[in-house]
This record gives C-alpha cells, sequence and structure tokens, in this order.
C-alpha cells in the first residue's frame, strides 16, 4: 500500500524525495512510496538544518577562517525516523566544522554479523538449552571477561589489534579484512583512566560485553533465503546455516565521550555570538579550537574502539552458547559495520582536508577491493526478517545505507500496545531477557511481569517499519544489492 507523503517532500522518483529548506542545503531522501516517513523526523530534520544559520554566524564572529563552514549535503536513509535532537538515518557532510551531536552519544554503535558452521535443524531441538546457557552467560554472572589494564588501554587505544595483542587473547586478529575498522589510533585513554585500571591486575566489570538497551540485541538466525548466490558463496553463507547478529556500541563510554565534546564545544564557543536555539553546537576547523578537537577526537577514538570491541565479545557470547548447548563449532566474521561515527576527509578520505562525514544510525556501503561490495547489515524488527545486501558506493548516497528498517511508533506509545499482540508474538518466539518470564518465582509477581512486558512492547514488530519496503529502497535506488535473507532462531535483549 503506498503511504501518505508529508507535503513538505517533493518525490524526486521511484527512490527518492527532496526537502526544500530556507537554506537551500541539498536535502534528499532514500525512501520509496511505501515507506512511511513520520512529520515528526521532518521537523527533527528542520531544526537540524538552522545549524547552517549557526556556522554563518560563526563565520561572520571569526575573521580569517581558512574554510567557510557550512553544512555541504544530507541524505536521509530508508529507516529515517525520529531521534534524540537527530533523527535516526542521517548522513551529513560538512566543511570546515564538524558536529559531535550528529554522531550522538552511542558512538561506533553497529553491527556485527558471524557466519557458523552450525544448520538450523541442529540448534531448533536444543532451543531450551540454548536459552539457559545465554541467559547465563549475558545475564546471570557468565560472562567472566577479565582483561587486564594493559588489554583495558590496548583496546582503547588500537582496537582489536590493542585488545588481542597482550595478554592469552591471542596475537592476531582473525578476519581482519571483514571489518570496516578493526579500530581507530587514539594516542593515550585518558579519559577512561578509571575504566582502565578497574581495581589493577586481571579484572571483571559489568560494561564489557553488555547488550545495552533500547533496539540492541544479540541474535541467532538462519539463512532462509538466497538473492545473490555468488557473493552469498563468496560469504560462506548457504540456505540454513546459522547466523550470529550482534548490535550493540560503546555504551557508557560513548555517553562519557559525547559528554565531553558537547562540554569542550560549549567551552569554546565565541564570547558575544549566542547560543543557538537548537543546541546543536559545531567545532570549526580553525586553529583556535584545536586542542578541545584532538581531546575529544581522543575520547571518540577510545569510545569507538571499545565498541569493536564489545561486539567481539558478544559474539564469544553466543558462539559459547551454542557450543555448550549444541556442540563443537567454527565461525567465520562476515563483517563488522559501524552506524554511528565521523570521517574526516570523507568515508574513504578522498575529500579535501576540512570536509567531515557524519553518520547517525546509517551505515557505510561502499564498494570493495573484492569486487562484492561492502557488507550491509539491516535488521528487521524483533522476530522479523533481516537482510544481508552488498553496498554500490553510491556517491548520490553518500555511500550510506540504513542500518535497519527504522521505529514507525515512539517507544512510549508503543509501550501501550495490544497485550494481546504481544502474547501472540512470545508464543512464536523467543526473547532471551534478564528476566526468566517462565519461572514460577517470577510468574506470580504481577508489577515486574508488567513492567518487562511493558519494556518488550517498546522493540515489537508493530513500533518498526516493514523491513521489504525499506531494503527494496536500497535496491531501487541503486545503493545495495540484497545477498541473502536472514530468519530469527531467538533474540536476547538487555
Amino acid at each position: 500500500m503506498t503511504k501518505r507523503t508529508d507535503p513538505r517532500l517533493v518525490r524526486l522518483d521511484e527512490s527518492w524525495t527532496t526537502l526544500p529548506n530556507p537554506y537551500d542545503v541539498p536535502v534528499e531522501i532514500c525512501a520509496g512510496p511505501g515507506v512511511p516517513i513520520e512529520p515528526a523526523a521532518i521537523d527533527e530534520l528542520l531544526t537540524v538544518l538552522d545549524t547552517a544559520r549557526t556556522l554563518s554566524t560563526l563565520a561572520g564572529a571569526i575573521p580569517g577562517l581558512a574554510r567557510e563552514p557550512r553544512i555541504e549535503r544530507v541524505v536521509c536513509t530508508p529507516d529515517f525516523h525520529k531521534g534524540a535532537g537527530i533523527p535516526i538515518g542521517t548522513v551529513l557532510q560538512t566543511s570546515g566544522a564538524l558536529i559531535p551531536q550528529a554522531v550522538g552519544n552511542d558512538i561506533n554503535c553497529g553491527m556485527r554479523v558471524e557466519v557458523t558452521s552450525l544448520t538450523v535443524d541442529r540448534v531448533r531441538p536444543r532451543l531450551d538449552e540454548l536459552e539457559r546457557r545465554l541467559r547465563h552467560l549475558f545475564f546471570e554472572g557468565g560472562r567472566r571477561i577479565g582483561l587486564t589494564p594493559a588489554q583495558r588501554e590496548g583496546l582503547l587505544r588500537a582496537g582489536l589489534p590493542g585488545l588481542l595483542a597482550e595478554g592469552p587473547l591471542g596475537p592476531h586478529v582473525r578476519d581482519a579484512d571483514r571489518l570496516h575498522a578493526s579500530g581507530f589510533a587514539a594516542d593515550s585513554a585518558e579519559e577512561f583512566r578509571d575504566w582502565v585500571g578497574s581495581g589493577g591486575g586481571v579484572s571483571y566489570d559489568s560494561i564489557i560485553g553488555g547488550v545495552g538497551g533500547g533496539n540492541h540485541f544479540a541474535e541467532l538466525q538462519y539463512v532462509s533465503a538466497v538473492h545473490d548466490g555468488p557473493a552469498a558463496y563468496a560469504w560462506g553463507l548457504a540456505p540454513g546455516r546459522v547466523v550470529a547478529m550482534v548490535h550493540s556500541g560503546s555504551l557508557s563510554l560513548g555517553h562519557q565521550a559525547g559528554a565531553t565534546g558537547r562540554d569542550l564545544a560549549k567551552k569554546a564557543w565565541p564570547a558575544g555570538v549566542p547560543m543557538p536555539e537548537n543546541r546543536i553546537l559545531p567545532m570549526l576547523l580553525d586553529e583556535r579550537t584545536e586542542k578541545s578537537r584532538r581531546r575529544y577526537l581522543t575520547a571518540f577514538a577510545n569510545a569507538a574502539n571499545f565498541a569493536i570491541g564489545n561486539r567481539y565479545f558478544l559474539a564469544l557470547m553466543l558462539r559459547a552458547g551454542l557450543t555448550a548447548a549444541v556442540g563443537e563449532l567454527d565461525a567465520r566474521l562476515v563483517y563488522d559495520a559501524p552506524h554511528n561515527l565521523l570521517w574526516p576527509g570523507g568515508d574513504a578520505g578522498d575529500h579535501p582536508d576540512g570536509v567531515v562525514l557524519h553518520r547517525k544510525g546509517a551505515t557505510p556501503a561502499g564498494t570493495s577491493a573484492d569486487g562484492w561490495g561492502e557488507p550491509v547489515i539491516v535488521p528487521g524488527s524483533m522476530g522479523a526478517p533481516s537482510y544481508l545486501l552488498r553496498g554500490l558506493g553510491n556517491e548520490r548516497a553518500l555511500g550510506s545505507a540504513c542500518h535497519g528498517a527504522g521505529r514507525s511508533v515512539p517507544r512510549g506509545a508503543a509501550a501501550r500496545g495490544s497485550d494481546a499482540e504481544l502474547d501472540e508474538f512470545l508464543r512464536e518466539f523467543r526473547v532471551v531477557t534478564p528476566l526468566n518470564h517462565r519461572d514460577p518465582a517470577v510468574a506470580t509477581r504481577r508489577d515486574i511481569i508488567a513492567a518487562w512486558r511493558r519494556d518488550l512492547k517498546q522493540e515489537a514488530p508493530w513500533a518498526y517499519k516493514e523491513v521489504r519496503p525499506v531494503v527494496e529502497s536500497l535496491r531501487t535506488a541503486g545503493v545495495a544489492e540484497p545477498v541473502v535473507e536472514l530468519r530469527p532462531i531467538l533474540t536476547v535483549k538487555g
């Protein structure tokens, strides 16, 4: 069914609409007629575009800038929806400035997908045992990820190579070419000295190996359909093969780095220049802000590196649960893709100095040296199919694709959804949460069960767009081509 289009949008073709705005910033949204776009997201995007006026004001207040700060382009992906100040699914290219809020707090939130040697027929008979094992690993003290201060610092300063170069975790990163980035160089980890120390010696904490909240998850799936046989074969994907998918980010470290960026931008704000009404504070790329930028970008890299390591450990935990419940297995990384990052010089460093690409809730969809294209991971809502696609490097899309189906109902409204629909969903699908709702001791606590159900409703299928029209928009726009469809087996939610 064709969805009613917001009257502020102008449809260009079957794949793209544009948003006229007072600042004449080029804005295009990749979404076919079957993809709903909420008016609240358009409202929020127009507010973000007020930053063009902020940059113009800053340029007038600070003479002698080497480059005029401006927003060059904005592209929105098919899962575009309202966020907290910046819409999810926004790709923003600036010149002469970077905008910490255009990435958000969950720095390097992203997805990791591994294909295993198991088939779905081997896993299905062991679901009760698998659920028990995964609940213990994720929520009942079973993860036990012990790291030394050197490993923690290595992770924050260099990503996976820094983590795995220290101690018994091993000297090499397997499948390093299957990560968009194995790490981001940082010359210190001072912003997170407390986490690095963590009591000295080998220590354990509740952060590393955490799934996080909201739409984050760890999920077991299987290949249910193949759309591009050669690419699927190259990536090790065959019908019935079990796949582990992780969606998580930098957790509290990202929030700390984001707060650091906002605080530094505020401190660097020129005297006499009023704060912008939208509260979005850019950092100009000039000598005056160099020290502040360096501190923020170091903390940013630390948080981004933590997120890569966190997804690595979450995938290990899924493997451990499968091994304990089903048996020995092999696993191969298909891809680890970031969502919330900024790229000085553009995604491939192919733009002049001073150009910064920001993605919030959007993923790279570039080409690749092997010719298959960068893997694009698009999960559906909880219990719905997910897709792996191959990126085509579409410059119109700023080499970007969506990172999921996208919300269609705000969390508050979704939490008031139908109890009957939730019951039907839970009869058909397994969700592993910290609370075991089947435990007789828990089932009698109506207050606890009510809160648990309310949380699940916020991430239930009816709160999200249909994933197939979203994927079709990527295909028809020439952004990415579907490779395989994945059906869920069970989901772990924090």
